[in-house]
């Protein structure tokens, strides 16, 4: 069977050259609406082709690509909208129905059908992925336009948005380089993401997110095919896999978890050998679970930790990993990390401080309208993304947990990521979270919620009882909660401040 090129969803099939010459379209067409170098397009789509002809064109206009977690309600989208300033929105068909009286009057609407394979994935009335009588088609607003002659010579990044301490979602906003510095960029890219030439790449998560975005829509422009799936199904996965022969992909934990929970004839019954590179990040991985992936696998599983607005900072082969269980890595040689204490001196090995870094390729940042909120997190020049962790002797990284996490419970200080990966290898136990709650003595008590496996008899005398034999006693949880399901985003984060807030309502400290 030969192999197709481009891009490849379901039965779905669009050239690399249909895609330049959309986006070329796309990007003249942008121009004649009077969208300028430094404007914002927003797009509101789950994984479709048509995101990746919006995002090229963006570039290649000097513009602003603001990808929507679709998941937001209306009145966040509308946030997104109003706060990025954006001039044109490009949005799948069932999601307008939602939200198409929250869009500003000044924002042009570009409508995309939403495709089958998604209407199946997520269960959408058919009806409802039909575009609207009134709306503007996607298709046919390109068909109007010839391709752009040559692209603006100062290509933009991406502005995420991301939550902060107000809940309000807020735009990672960077800088302009040359185009010698985007190209250095993407070499880094390509060497952290496993991608050269001729390699078929995997799209498994949403492309809202940062890493999932950037992977692909750098597989886009240098891979054979970019194959890309509308949600995440752990069979339909390593059937993909099989079928298309992928060579690379991008992961997050929950899907290894996923994984590994397939029965073994299931799981064992696709040939994934074409398979040479994975990469994942955006969350903790439990380590038994990462050593049975790469038990699995082999040691093609690597990992990075950073975030939105420092990128990369620190990368871990599964060498790296097997030889120190629970590391994200060490830095590479283009990236400043320290950890500091709360006067801004670094920490001894060993001992724990905020992580503040600097990539020496990434452009520097700004919040969106939120120059405050900028200067809050940097430090010279290096800044934070919240998170706390330390260096061992040999220079590697070993993350303790986010600083807004931190729980002050009698004045210890107590990090309830160590207790969430001491939790989650107990029996029966899915997955769990651990947060502080109100106490009128210590200021503050621990609190776990904890999903449990189907069928699993757990007490929560018996989840005291076996934190009890692994942790200090000030560690263990004083309340215990039991959840069928835990809120989390696609990128498996889990959404701890759902779960925290309500303790916290009537205080005068807010979470």
């Amino acid at each position: 069977m030969t192999l197709r090129r481009g891009l490849i969803s379901a039965d779905r099939y669009r050239s690399h050259e249909e895609v330049e010459a959309n986006t070329m379209r796309a990007a003249a067409g942008l121009m004649a609406l009077g969208v300028e170098p430094g404007d914002a397009i927003a797009i509101l789509m789950r994984n479709d082709f048509a995101f990746f002809e919006a995002s090229y064109a963006a570039q290649a206009a000097g513009v602003y690509a603001v990808p929507v977690n679709w998941h937001l309600a209306p009145a966040e989208v509308a946030h997104i909208l109003e706060d990025s300033e954006a001039k044109v929105l490009v949005v799948h068909a069932d999601l307008l129905r939602h939200m198409a009286e929250r869009i500003p009057e000044s924002v042009t609407v570009l409508t995309v059908p939403t495709p089958p394979e998604v209407v199946d994935a997520y269960g959408i009335d058919p009806s409802d992925a039909e575009p609207m009588p009134t709306c503007r088609l996607w298709s046919d607003w390109l068909a109007g336009f010839e391709p752009l002659a040559e692209v603006h010579p100062l290509p933009t990044e991406t502005m995420m948005y991301t939550s902060g301490t107000t809940g309000l979602p807020k735009g990672v906003k960077r800088g302009r380089q040359s185009a010698e510095a985007n190209a250095s960029m993407a070499v880094l890219r390509d060497k952290l993401y496993g991608i050269e030439s001729g390699i078929r790449a995997l799209v498994a998560g949403p492309l809202y997110h940062a890493a999932p975005n950037s992977m692909a829509l750098r597989a886009g422009r240098v891979a054979d095919a970019v194959i890309i799936l509308p949600s995440f199904d752990a069979e339909e996965f390593l059937s993909a896999i099989e079928r298309e022969k992928i060579t690379t992909t991008f992961m997050v934990p929950t899907m290894f978890v996923r994984l590994l929970k397939l029965p073994d004839d299931i799981r064992l019954r696709y040939k994934i050998s074409s398979l040479g590179y994975i990469m994942h990040a955006a969350a903790p991985c439990p380590s038994d679970i990462k050593r049975r992936m790469i038990n699995w696998v082999g040691p093609i599983v690597h990992e990075f930790y950073g975030g939105t607005e420092g990128g990369y900072w620190t990368v871990s082969t599964s060498e790296d990993w097997l030889k120190k269980p629970g590391t994200v890595g060490r830095p590479p040689p283009e990236v400043t990390l320290r950890a500091l204490d709360e006067s801004g001196n670094e920490v001894p090995v060993g001992e724990p401080g905020v992580l503040y870094g600097k990539h020496d390729f990434f452009p520097d940042f700004t919040y969106h309208k939120r120059e405050k909120a900028r200067q809050e997190v940097g430090h010279g020049d290096l800044i934070t993304i919240g998170d706390i962790g330390y260096f061992d002797e040999d220079g590697f990284v070993f993350i303790c947990d986010r600083a807004k996490d931190m729980v002050v419970s009698g004045g210890a200080n107590i990090y309830p990521a160590e207790i969430e990966a001491v939790l989650v290898d107990m029996p029966g136990v899915a997955d769990g979270a651990v947060f502080g709650i109100p106490d009128p003595e210590f200021g503050e008590r621990l609190m776990a919620v904890v999903q449990t496996q189907p069928d699993a008899d757990i007490s929560e005398d018996g989840v005291m009882d076996y934190l009890r034999r692994h942790l200090a006693g000030f560690k263990v949880p004083r309340v215990i909660e039991f959840r069928d399901d835990l809120p989390r985003g696609d990128d498996g984060k889990i959404y701890k401040r759902r779960l925290r807030e309500p303790y916290w309502q009537g205080h005068e400290r807010q979470v």
